[in-house]
């Protein structure tokens, strides 16, 4: 497996081996002791897939507490995909890493406890999957600002995406309040 080192060191890109023939292709998309030694904890606890056509901005998405760690990919289509340090005290606090996964690259990327993310579809449609470290906690999760200037994401393309009420209305991250954000931890674990 490829591991691409971005400029968050917690942030990491996987490119898992794929094995094919004349009947198609074959690859491991988790095996918890291999991805643990590349910096993807075990523990995952629940499995997520969400349908969007094309221009839809899913994020930026966070819990906390009960924050979740997140192994994403794409299974068909492609997204261009975001991962927001906002963890208070963090070197790397309002930073972000972006990339493109689709089912063509076959990309995972992990996106630890503490950063929001999100995603927006650059295909006619895509299926995302992903893997979390806890469940949902509706009652914890909040939207930062797709747009929020401080952070400055470069999304790929012209937009006028389409966004959920709660995605549209998110305040920015400088609005949120100190207490609602995650903390960083020497030890590169975040809690609330």
């Amino acid at each position: 497996m490829d591991v691409t080192p971005t400029k968050i060191p917690e942030v990491v890109l996987l490119n898992p081996q794929r094995f094919g023939d004349q009947r198609g292709w074959f690859m491991e998309s988790w095996q918890a002791e291999r991805y643990e030694q590349l910096g993807v904890p075990r523990g995952f606890v629940q499995d997520n897939q969400a349908y969007s056509q094309k221009g839809v901005l899913r994020g930026l998405h966070i819990q906390n507490p009960y924050g979740q760690g997140k192994l994403v990919q794409v299974i068909r289509g492609e997204v261009f995909d975001v991962a927001v340090d906002v963890r208070q005290g963090s070197p790397w606090f309002g930073q972000w890493v972006g990339v493109h996964l689709s089912e063509t690259n076959h990309h995972q990327l992990y996106v630890p406890v503490g950063f929001a993310h999100g995603y927006l579809v650059l295909s006619e449609d895509a299926i995302f999957t992903y893997k979390c470290t806890d469940y949902y906690h509706p009652e914890t999760q909040f939207s930062i600002r797709w747009d929020d200037p401080q952070i400055g994401i470069e999304w790929p393309g012209t937009l006028s995406p389409v966004l959920a009420e709660k995605d549209r209305s998110a305040p920015l991250l400088s609005e949120i309040p100190e207490e609602q954000l995650p903390h960083y931890q020497l030890d590169r674990q975040s809690t609330a």
